[in-house]
């Protein structure tokens, strides 16, 4: 597969000089610390290049720092994504497993009452709990949630990739799954 504009947003996971996991980033700043001489590509996206006028590169999978950097504890991106993976995939009003797909993002209290879009008020919800519990507070529809929802720590490796089912196969041992 030949990379074109907006076509895919693979990323990189980038381990520092010590082979530990720091974070993922977008497949295009990998290689520009490849081309700058900062980085070592380890492995590559199989059949995934990208074409210049007079080359051909595979894009980086996993890369890793010559030099160790300074690790800034970086901040969890609010997201519809990361807010799935905060709550486990749970519907947090009936505990049901729910695909990206079958989630719905649920205001505890409803933006009609003046409720904000950010991490401590917005969970993910079955559609029958989101649609029991309307425009009302969790207590006026007399529905308990899991857990309170809130912002997740920064600089957390669980955040490097959301959940063990989601991670690329090249990505595996750098992680520690099997």
């Amino acid at each position: 597969m030949t990379i074109g504009k907006g076509l895919t947003d693979l990323d990189a996971l980038v381990l520092g000089q010590t082979w530990e996991p720091l974070e993922r980033v977008h497949w295009q700043r990998a290689m520009t610390w490849w081309v700058g001489g900062r980085i070592e590509v380890i492995e590559t996206w199989p059949d995934v290049v990208v074409r210049t006028a007079t080359e051909s590169f595979a894009v980086p999978a996993v890369v890793r720092f010559f030099r160790s950097r300074r690790r800034d504890r970086v901040k969890v991106t609010f997201s519809r994504d990361n807010i799935y993976v905060r709550d486990g995939g749970r519907c947090q009003y009936c505990a049901m497993a729910l695909s990206r797909g079958a989630a719905t993002y649920d205001h505890v209290i409803p933006r009609s009452r003046g409720g904000l879009v950010s991490w401590t008020n917005i969970v993910i919800a079955c559609r029958s709990c989101n649609q029991i519990k309307g425009d009302r507070t969790p207590a006026e529809a007399q529905m308990a949630l899991l857990k309170p929802p809130s912002r997740p720590p920064a600089g957390a490796l669980s955040w490097i990739l959301p959940r063990a089912d989601f991670v690329p196969p090249s990505w595996r041992p750098y992680l520690g799954f099997s």
